[in-house]
């Protein structure tokens, strides 16, 4: 079979077949063999139910005429069979584990979700032969028939009743326990295939990891750089909350109304929504670079709004809340942790990052309280007010310091195989849909055919909306139409209701 999938591949790549013909000779090819699998299987274990048909004549004459060496004899008969059947239990584990690995090499070397297709139309057909891999009714008859017939080979004095009526006491045989084991081991096998088939229509983010995997992800994971986003949120938050105790002493400063630190608290947060945009879209060719550019934004954020006191100008004081809120990386923070953390770690790594954001908006207000010094050097003014925007500015630049000398830049090969491999998915939605005939049932009325046309539709047209919402957003209208209807309202929502109350509590405190 990977002989197979190498010689498509390069037909494909000469032009000798298309991509839609190569689908349809390796799924009838895959059929085939499926289909042989489960025949086998079948007659296998049609051998051991007559196999244990001929015992239980054997049992029924020794009941009548008990001979102990007879019964020794039959004993380790049903134990050869148990033996053979876990034997016909490693074949299909093997067999199982084929099929995973067959579909996933087709999927890499061809840049298509074939998985998802094959598993879910032939797993869900009525008629489907696939089904018999991940069922194992006939396995767990023939482990049912000789649990019984060794439990009753076994001495009972006084004992009347059977394995059913007393579950708990059945016979512990070791090659039951053997068979057991087996049983569990191919279940486990056949459950990623189970899987896919029941939530094909689901966007599968995450497959069964193996070594070569996880190998590339610890490839990819630099701790340092880890570090250093998470120092990022941490910054950045602290940078938000700072001044909020003292924006409406600085904005009376410069002559305008208390209210307006509303406005200076408001316009760091509005200019985020826009950086988020660029932020996302550069983060699909670098990390590093965005780290840079947003430390050096805020660095002149904090410095300008520092100044605005010497400059005796409100608007030098929002123009630097708008650079630190066009500085805002936390959209790169979070597609590093996405896409650079293994998968073991990466639920502590989204844990830090929250607790990181959490901690910064602890420690922004706390800082601005610690703050209560006033003095001058030269023409610059140090106080209550300026200090916060110098204290996060030495912050920056210390941090863009730690960065260019510590971050590492991931591999993003990789990542790069990951994209193509979904525009790929994406222009082969049409094999998908001729395809999808396949898993319908052989015969119906031409309603229902009409019917299940336009469910193929909007189920088409589902996924092709899934696929788009896991495009980067490459503008803001593009960024605007991936996010949901409650996801548009109620994170503005709160962000801005905390935002309004941190502003106005300066000021219903100076009045009351």
């Amino acid at each position: 079979m990977k002989k197979k999938v190498k010689q498509y591949g390069q037909q494909l790549q000469q032009g000798e077949k298309d991509r839609r013909r190569v689908l349809k000779d390796f799924s009838k090819m895959l059929d085939d063999q499926i289909e042989t699998i489960v025949l086998f299987l079948l007659e296998q274990q049609g051998r051991l139910a007559s196999r244990i048909e001929k015992l239980g004549k054997q049992r029924a004459i020794l009941a009548e005429q008990p001979d102990i060496s007879a019964i020794a004899e039959l004993r380790e008969a049903y134990r050869e069979v148990g033996l053979d059947l876990i034997k016909l239990l490693k074949f299909v584990d093997l067999n199982a584990t084929g099929i995973r690995k067959i579909l996933k090499k087709f999927d890499k070397r061809f840049s298509y979700r074939f998985t998802d297709y094959y598993v879910s139309s032939r797993s869900n057909h009525p008629y489907s032969q696939l089904q018999q891999v991940f069922k194992h009714v006939g396995v767990g008859a023939v482990v049912g028939a000789l649990s019984r017939n060794l439990a009753d080979l076994q001495e009972r004095q006084g004992s009347y009743l059977s394995i059913y009526d007393q579950p708990a006491s059945a016979l512990k045989d070791p090659i039951i326990d053997m068979i057991n084991s087996s049983v569990d081991k191919l279940t486990r096998s056949t459950n990623f295939l189970r899987f896919l088939g029941q939530h094909a229509l689901i966007a599968q983010e995450e497959s069964p990891s193996t070594a070569g995997e996880e190998e590339i992800e610890d490839q990819k994971y630099h701790f340092v750089s880890l570090m250093l986003n998470l120092v990022n949120t941490f910054l950045y938050m602290v940078n938000t909350y700072i001044i909020v105790p003292t924006a409406d002493d600085y904005s009376v400063s410069l002559g305008a109304a208390s209210t307006v630190c509303g406005v200076v608290i408001g316009s760091m947060a509005v200019a985020q929504v826009f950086s988020s945009v660029y932020f996302s879209a550069w983060s699909n060719k670098s990390y590093f670079k965005p780290l840079v550019f947003s430390s050096i934004v805020l660095f002149l954020g904090n410095v300008c709004y520092a100044m605005a006191y010497d400059t005796k100008s409100l608007t030098v004081l929002i123009v630097g809340r708008l650079l630190c809120g066009l500085g805002s990386a936390r959209a790169v923070n979070r597609r590093y942790i996405s896409d650079c953390v293994p998968a073991r770690i990466r639920m502590q790594a989204s844990a830090g990052f929250v607790s990181a954001s959490a901690l910064g908006m602890a420690c922004g207000p706390a800082l601005a309280g610690l703050l209560q010094w006033r003095f001058k050097i030269y023409m610059v003014t140090f106080s209550q007010s300026t200090l916060p925007g110098w204290l996060m500015a030495v912050a920056w630049l210390v941090y863009l310091v730690w960065l260019c000398i510590s971050f590492k830049e991931p591999n993003r090969a990789t990542e790069a195989d990951d994209t193509q491999h979904n525009r790929a998915s994406g222009q082969s939605v049409d094999i998908g849909q001729v395809e999808n005939g396949l898993a319908q049932p052989l015969l119906g009325d031409s309603e229902s055919k009409q019917n299940e046309d336009d469910d193929d539709d909007e189920e088409d047209d589902s996924e092709e909306s899934a696929q788009d919402s896991r495009k980067p957003a490459t503008s803001i209208g593009s960024a605007y139409r991936l996010l949901t209807p409650s996801v548009k309202v109620l994170p503005f929502k709160l962000n801005y209701t905390v935002i309004v109350s941190f502003a106005f509590l300066p000021v219903l405190g100076t009045k009351w």
